[in-house]
């Protein structure tokens, strides 16, 4: 259950484009949340989670990497709080949480942000 392996990464051009053109989205600082939800009959993983941080915030990578990584490792350890509700309404989901934070977070306070909006994010309805 604690995994985060490259099935679960949202990572084609296509389906990136098409969630921030076309998915809706919501604020849970330090995150800005768009989702995009899909019914399936065949058993995939249930989220596709992409992370992104700003350039223009974080001008050094090692400061992107280091809050992605966190961001990441928060993900991994909540992700039971969303994919539990996908999996009961048989939907998939494409989320992508943009940092938008104006410092480096620490752990502790990062995770609780992030549980916070997958909370958020559950309590969404599908369409």
């Amino acid at each position: 259950m604690y995994t985060f392996n490259k099935k679960e990464r949202l990572n084609s051009k296509i389906n990136i484009h098409r969630l921030f053109e076309h998915g809706s989205s919501f604020f849970s600082y330090p995150f800005k949340v768009y989702y995009n939800f899909e019914e399936i009959q065949e058993v995939s993983p249930r989220a596709s989670v992409l992370f992104s941080i700003g350039k223009k915030q974080f001008k050094l990578a090692v400061d992107r990497n280091r809050i992605k990584r966190l961001c990441r490792e928060s993900y991994r350890l909540n992700k039971s709080l969303l994919l539990d509700i996908l999996e009961e309404k048989h939907i998939k989901a494409e989320v992508a949480f943009v940092y938008v934070g104006k410092t480096i977070p620490d752990f502790q306070d990062l995770e609780a942000k992030m549980q916070k909006a997958l909370r958020q994010l559950s309590l969404i309805k599908h369409k």
